[in-house]
């Protein structure tokens, strides 16, 4: 197995005399009255990456939070406590100014948002990171240019709406060798793939699957097990994503960044004691990471 080192890692170039939107726009959709923190985390983590700007789109009260924790994230409010279809049309035409859509991080299972989610994947032809309850909303008919990033168990829910043998979906599930895993996934999913779509699985070994390659990963630790961690995963997705318009790269740069933070963390809190937000704050050090 042959596991992700810094030489694979290619950090967006940022040009002495770029102008504000140059280094990428990102959408940031999701949040919810029981899940605030989760898009907060993934806005955050996007913009630390090095995209110019992140705009989140969310429920009115948590755009008020939101705004409450950080001064660096602007917000669209709607008059609403969920995201439902009509939402839609607002979402569009804001993708029209941005690079890269989020989508997904604390949105919540209601019907309606489920709904939501499906037709926005669906319709958004732009790049697209899908994360936690978005993937749960859809199936492999659903999207392409994107990076999902699920764990297991949302795994398991996007292989159910995707009408994939319970069968399969059950050698997904029992599998340990991550190798194996992979290899299956990658040859029940392929059609998938072929739509310009990554799947980063995440777990003790991340696996990065495209059209034509898998590679693992291996930094992190069992501290990331904590809620949060995720949600910083997939905003640097995004954000890589915004700046390189390379989906594979995104992924392969975040899998491994996210794992070497959380494995820094380790050392300095001397234990799992540290948290996701925790690591928004040591994503600044992004640049030093990948030259030691």
């Amino acid at each position: 197995m042959r596991f992700i080192t810094k030489s694979q890692i290619k950090l967006p170039k940022r040009e002495s005399g770029s102008h504000k939107g140059d280094n990428g726009l990102v959408l940031a959709v999701g949040g919810s009255e029981d899940f605030v923190g989760a898009i907060t985390l993934a806005g955050l983590a996007a913009l630390r990456s090095g995209c110019d700007l992140v705009e989140i789109i969310a429920p009115e009260k948590v755009a008020w939070a939101i705004n409450a924790f950080s001064p660096d994230l602007v917000t669209m409010k709607l008059k609403a406590n969920h995201f439902n279809s009509n939402h839609f049309e607002i979402v569009k035409k804001q993708m029209g100014k941005f690079d890269v859509l989020l989508i997904g991080n604390g949105i919540g299972l209601k019907n309606e948002t489920k709904k939501f989610c499906r037709k926005t994947i669906k319709n958004v032809k732009k790049f697209k990171v899908i994360d936690a309850d978005g993937i749960k909303a859809i199936s492999m008919n659903d999207c392409e240019n994107s990076i999902i990033t699920p764990h297991a168990k949302e795994l398991e829910y996007f292989s159910i709406n995707s009408k994939i043998n319970k069968t399969i979906i059950k050698k997904f599930n029992d599998e340990k060798n991550i190798i194996k895993k992979s290899q299956l996934i990658k040859k029940t999913t392929q059609k998938f793939l072929d739509k310009n779509n990554i799947i980063l699985l995440k777990g003790k070994i991340d696996a990065i699957l495209s059209k034509n390659k898998i590679f693992y990963n291996k930094t992190g630790n069992a501290g990331m097990t904590k809620g949060g961690t995720g949600d910083v995963l997939a905003g640097l997705c995004a954000g890589f994503l915004a700046q390189n318009k390379n989906l594979l790269q995104s992924a392969i740069n975040a899998a491994y960044f996210n794992g070497l933070i959380g494995d820094i963390l380790l050392r300095k809190k001397k234990g799992f004691t540290y948290l996701a937000s925790d690591m928004v704050e040591e994503i600044k050090r992004l640049n030093s990471l990948v030259k030691n």
